[in-house]
């Protein structure tokens, strides 16, 4: 009986290696998204997302809850590190042990704690000698698993930088969006502000900044959606309110249309409407409660602004239509991750008396002089 017990550990050990392995791969080094697989990474996520989004959901703060899910990104991705080490010492012990606890010579009883004992000195590489493989075969298994964990901390090591370097990037465009379309940015803010300038080039050089933008918040959250739980500086910037102004804006050129920027707001509106369409699949984010962004007073507002700041516009009725039409291709997969996340989705005017972050921070700063 003992045997079987022995050969079920040694298969099971086995399997939970190559499933550790496989999930870190995926995670750490394969640059596309998965879905449809079984996956300690997502089960944990589920598992540690869901009472977090619950919790924080029930705070009256958001200056409170924006603290604590700002805490989740990073900690989740370092006790996911750990949750991986963990099991790869459970999973080589349980080998160790399936290959039979005689094999292991230790000062005392042998048995399964000794097992876990060598497994974990091995994989990082300890080496306390006080309990060491002594037939040919656990010493290869010893060697496989000590490789094993030098190629772990090295994965490790290397991700870290490239994950930091890409939310570095995606934090300076947002930070610039700051002084471009308010704080929270909305479209209607973008689009009084670029006007002031007659010369068209800046808004049209802006359109395809957006559209490389796009593609590479795109390209990065794909191949590592851990980014996606990474909070921006401010409470009222986010990758999420800069995708959905970014698609605000290139809607509204392409309803009035506007021959000038045509060609820029089609490309920078077709990239970040595929970026939020495949983020929303990736994520699996449920089915939002519909709210309407942009209601029949919010719209008479906005045409006013745009009429104000000299856009040509087309008749009130047709531009309405168009705007409707393109804003229900992208509006609930923006109001599905929103949910999701608990990012907040920006309007398409500004907040009443709303001043920009760096604003706020100039006025603290002078405050605070003698």
């Amino acid at each position: 009986m003992e045997s079987v017990f022995e050969g079920v550990a040694l298969a099971a050990g086995a399997i939970l290696v190559v499933l550790i392995l496989r999930d870190a791969f995926e995670v750490i080094v394969l640059p596309r998204r998965l879905s449809g697989r079984v996956r300690i990474s997502r089960g944990y996520y589920k598992a540690t997302w869901w009472p977090i989004r619950r919790a924080t959901m029930a705070l009256k703060s958001p200056g409170r809850r924006e603290t604590i899910l700002s805490y989740y990104g990073p900690l989740w991705m370092i006790t996911l590190i750990g949750l991986w080490a963990g099991l790869m010492i459970l999973a080589f012990g349980m080998v160790h042990w399936g290959l039979g606890s005689s094999e292991v010579l230790a000062r005392g009883k042998p048995g399964f704690w000794n097992d876990i004992y060598i497994s974990g000195t091995t994989l990082f590489t300890l080496g306390m000698g006080d309990v060491y493989p002594s037939t040919p075969i656990a010493r290869l298994v010893a060697v496989m698993e000590a490789g094993i964990g030098l190629g772990f901390l090295a994965l490790v090591i290397g991700y870290l930088p490239v994950l930091y370097g890409s939310f570095s990037r995606r934090e300076v465009f947002i930070s610039l969006f700051d002084s471009r379309a308010g704080s929270p940015p909305t479209a209607s803010e973008f689009l009084r502000r670029y006007a002031r300038n007659p010369d068209p080039q800046p808004l049209r050089a802006t359109l395809l900044e957006f559209e490389r933008w796009t593609a590479e918040i795109l390209e990065s959250h794909l191949s590592y959606p851990v980014l996606a739980w990474y909070r921006s500086q401010h409470e009222r910037q986010s990758w999420l309110a800069a995708i959905t102004v970014i698609l605000d804006v290139s809607a509204i050129l392409l309803a009035m249309p506007d021959p000038r920027f045509a060609g820029e707001s089609r490309v920078a509106f077709a990239m970040a409407r595929h970026t939020i369409i495949d983020l929303a699949e990736t994520f699996s984010a449920g089915r939002a409660p519909w709210h309407e962004r942009l209601p029949d007073a919010d719209f008479e507002r906005l045409y006013a602004v745009l009429e104000a700041s000299n856009y040509p516009l087309p008749e009130h009725g047709a531009f309405r239509r168009s705007l409707d039409d393109l804003r229900g291709s992208y509006e609930q997969h923006v109001a599905d991750i929103g949910a999701h996340l608990i990012l907040q989705v920006p309007g398409w005017l500004p907040e009443a008396g709303a001043t920009d972050d760096w604003q706020t921070g100039l006025t603290q700063m002078h405050q605070a002089l003698p």
